[in-house]
């Protein structure tokens, strides 16, 4: 094939995705506008959206964040992270549930949830180190696609293993009725499990954001991600940095799914971890796999745009059950992303051989 045929078909695909870009931005400027023209929504309505949108995000950062750190370590996506949130959140369920039968739970709600979020994040990073030791360790230097397709196999042992075990029936978080409350703000109403939610998961952002950047073990997770012998001969031990990587990423997926139990109390079940996992996935994506404030960007502008598009977009364009495809919009958001800056909001620009 000549440069001229190849120039060719290269301007070709350019102009299909310009296409497609514009016909994506279009779209959306049409529903917006037409929404809000209707006037159906009054503003307090988009800020509860909003906050709604930044409790859900916050989540999905949390569990992205673990995706993020071990893709900059070890170049590799851990498709099981959805099952090492699962299992925070099925454990400190089984803890919430004896809790609220001995009576402790409503005595002392707070020291509650400090209980859970124990249990959950013991429970996750548990899970998250024996992924690495039997399932990862031995794959460091193997091609992508074998511990890619461990990373599945992986996934579904969990489900599987946990449905053995509890069933496969879904479980409901106890209540906790401190957290149900409303603060009414003027014409704005929000639940007070919203703004926990929120500020919890943004504080543990917070903190983890400042371990990688200024503790010794943080630079020594900077330098690996950089390059692995180099780091090695620097008199960096890369496995141990491995474990706490995924130790990291095990702690904030078990505090999301304590967060989970909270916002959500339905849903509790063996098959959890796959949508919120998906969603996570493509968070990170969305941000900058492998960048750490670009998967906390990724998973909170997801939520966000989670809560409010359908609503803002999907009616406007005259769709039917336009709340109903909320799921579908990580998907297609993880779709848009990769049209538009396969490199995410935050992520450096890939070489030309890699990308």
């Amino acid at each position: 094939m000549t440069s001229l045929q190849k120039s060719k078909r290269v301007s070709w695909v350019s102009i299909i995705l310009w296409v497609l870009r514009v016909t994506v931005i279009a779209l959306v400027i049409y529903g917006s506008a037409v929404t809000l023209s209707s006037g159906k929504y009054a503003p307090s309505s988009w800020i509860s959206l909003l906050i709604a949108g930044l409790a859900q995000g916050s989540i999905y950062a949390l569990i992205a964040l673990g995706y993020s750190l071990v893709y900059g370590i070890m170049l590799m996506i851990n498709f099981a992270h959805g099952e090492v949130y699962m299992a925070g959140a099925f454990v400190s369920f089984f803890v919430a549930d004896a809790l609220e039968q001995s009576g402790f739970l409503q005595a002392q709600p707070l020291v509650t949830i400090f209980i859970l979020l124990l249990s959950a994040m013991a429970t996750s990073t548990l899970v998250a180190l024996i992924l690495e030791r039997v399932a990862y360790r031995k794959l460091q230097n193997a091609p992508r696609m074998i511990s890619l397709i461990t990373a599945i196999g992986a996934s579904f042992f969990l489900q599987y293993t946990f449905r053995g075990f509890f069933g496969s029936g879904f479980k409901a978080y106890p209540e906790f009725g401190a957290m149900w409350g409303r603060w009414t703000f003027g014409s704005v109403t929000v639940q007070v499990v919203q703004i926990v939610v929120a500020m919890a998961a943004i504080l543990m952002m917070g903190g983890l954001y400042w371990f990688v950047e200024k503790t010794k073990t943080g630079k020594s997770m900077r330098a690996v991600s950089e390059d692995k012998e180099i780091a090695s001969l620097m008199g960096i031990d890369v496995n141990r940095v491995i474990v706490i990587t995924f130790m990291l990423g095990g702690m904030l997926a078990g505090a999301a799914g304590v967060f989970r139990g909270l916002y959500q109390p339905q849903g509790i079940g063996y098959n959890m971890g796959f949508l919120p996992g998906l969603k996570a996935f493509s968070a990170a994506v969305l941000g900058g796999i492998g960048n750490i404030p670009g998967a906390m960007l990724g998973g909170v502008f997801l939520g966000i745009f989670e809560s409010i598009g359908p609503n803002l977009i999907l009616q406007g364009l005259g769709i039917v059950g336009a709340n109903q495809l909320k799921d579908a919009i990580a998907i297609v958001m993880l779709v848009l992303v990769l049209i538009f800056r396969p490199q995410g909001i935050l992520g450096e620009k890939l070489a030309e051989e890699k990308a």
